[in-house]
């Protein structure tokens, strides 16, 4: 079996790949659910090939992501040999979404969490949306440790850097990184641009629109050709300067 690089995630021991897999676009945002044999292929490929920290949400689908990763860990029996994130945060009760974060509420969305997903443990469970009605201790008052913090950080989005990153060490919280590629914007870009489809958030994303596509363009191609002169693509130029940042970051994809 092949092997990624390891890191240690926080201060609380956990080990997991310096790349992992964001499941969010298999079931959700980025256009219509993908074909689900499909979708678990592609989980069984990323774990044979060294990808440990699989990331998933209640909130996507709703619920049918988290269905789908269960199926697809049971299928290959892959429990033992990932790192499994998950998050809370949004209740879906009758069919609205509402922000919430009371406890007897985390208690209930971690339970059915865990019986979705067809599992016992989950090794990292993120607050995925903040309820400012309810004070900070009381939602984390069901939760272990404050581990990590899943941030977006990329050659596009650096905003972080000036507090969050620098608090997150402080604190001995781990960092792990959404979007490295700029939703795409590091990929493929124009042909991104092109295809994006019905049901896809990101056609309302600023750096998509099409007021901004003259510019960024200029931006897309300052970035290729730093890439050229590393003989490499923009992405794997954005996805090695995110892995630069430091040992303690983890990115997925």
């Amino acid at each position: 079996m092949a092997t990624l690089k390891r890191i240690k995630l926080g201060s609380q021991g956990l080990e997991v790949s310096a790349q992992g897999l964001g499941c969010m676009g298999m079931s959700a945002f980025y256009g219509p659910p993908k074909p689900e044999s499909d979708m678990i292929a592609l989980i069984h490929h990323a774990v044979t090939t060294g990808v440990t920290l699989l990331d998933t949400s209640d909130i996507y689908g709703p619920h049918t992501n988290e269905i789908l990763l269960g199926k697809a860990l049971k299928a290959g029996g892959l429990r033992e040999r990932v790192e499994l994130a998950t998050k809370f945060g949004v209740s879906f009760d009758d069919g609205e979404a509402e922000v919430r974060g009371d406890p007897a509420y985390v208690r209930a969305a971690c339970g059915a969490s865990l019986k979705r997903l067809q599992l016992d443990c989950i090794d990292l469970y993120y607050q995925h949306r903040i309820d400012t009605s309810v004070p900070i201790e009381a939602t984390s008052s069901r939760c272990s440790s404050d581990n990590s913090n899943s941030i977006e950080w990329s050659l596009w989005s650096r905003d972080v850097e000036e507090e969050i990153v620098p608090t997150c060490r402080e604190l001995g919280i781990g960092i792990v990184v959404y979007s490295p590629l700029g939703h795409g914007f590091f990929s493929t870009w124009a042909k991104l641009v092109e295809s994006l489809s019905e049901g896809d958030y990101r056609k309302d994303m600023a750096r998509f629109r099409p007021e901004n596509l003259e510019h960024n363009q200029q931006l897309f191609d300052r970035v290729s050709e730093i890439a050229a002169r590393k003989q490499c693509t923009p992405s794997q130029l954005a996805l090695a300067w995110i892995h630069h940042q430091g040992d303690d970051v983890d990115l997925f994809l």
